[in-house]
């Protein structure tokens, strides 16, 4: 859910604030759809999910959209502790969509339970095909262009402070969640859970998704553009 580093102005909608919403929580259902694909095709998931998956083995009666918006709770408060004079008031505003991701995850958890594959061929296509749409979604909260999850405030406040590059902060980030994912799983359940060989095409086929809806749309805008030249 990391579309800080990623956004740019050309693809920014500037229409209404309704309408922009509305794409906004578009956005997050299908992100929350793509996880949930990717956990049912069961090779392995994203490091951000690979934590809050496991600690639904440690402690089931918390659904993981639970634990998903305790994350994002203590990022926030990270965010706060890291750089309290830049904190403003309207970062809570943050919590919002934090909580209506973690509705959604549930939702489509529940909505996908049904989902079981024996196939490998169908498990690593079930996983292109979440992250397609996990990708997709966070292009459409990109072009929303509101509100940043409190994780990636985080990480946007870790590259104010030290002046890291984003990519590199994030991808410690993701590393360290699955770190505490895999000691956790050793500590509590003798094995490491749902990191596998799909947590690396998860973290490799977002970012190419997401440069694949980045072109379509420029492309898109640009005959758009060249039309209006012609009929003009």
């Amino acid at each position: 859910m990391d579309h800080g580093s990623t956004a740019e102005a050309e693809i920014v909608d500037t229409g209404s604030l309704k309408g922009r919403w509305i794409i906004y929580v578009v956005g997050i259902y299908l992100l929350t759809l793509g996880v949930s694909m990717a956990i049912r095709a069961g090779i392995g998931i994203s490091p951000q999910s690979s934590l809050t998956r496991t600690m639904t083995l440690v402690f089931p009666p918390l659904s993981q959209g639970t634990y998903n918006f305790c994350l994002e709770l203590i990022m926030l408060a990270l965010t706060f502790l890291i750089l309290p004079k830049g904190w403003e008031m309207k970062n809570f505003a943050s919590l919002i969509p934090a909580f209506v991701l973690a509705l959604c995850l549930d939702f489509n958890l529940k909505m996908t339970g049904w989902v079981q594959l024996d196939a490998y061929w169908a498990k690593v296509l079930l996983l292109l095909v979440g992250d397609a749409a996990l990708a997709f979604g966070l292009f459409l909260m990109i072009r929303a262009n509101l509100v940043l999850m409190p994780i990636d405030m985080f990480v946007n406040t870790i590259f104010k402070r030290t002046g890291w590059k984003w990519g590199n902060i994030k991808s410690c980030f993701d590393l360290t969640l699955l770190v505490m994912a895999a000691l956790i799983g050793l500590a509590f359940l003798g094995e490491v859970k749902f990191i596998r060989e799909g947590t690396l095409l998860n973290a490799i086929f977002v970012g190419q998704y997401i440069k694949l809806y980045f072109w379509l749309f420029k492309r898109h805008q640009a005959r758009k553009t060249a039309g209006s030249g012609v009929t003009a």
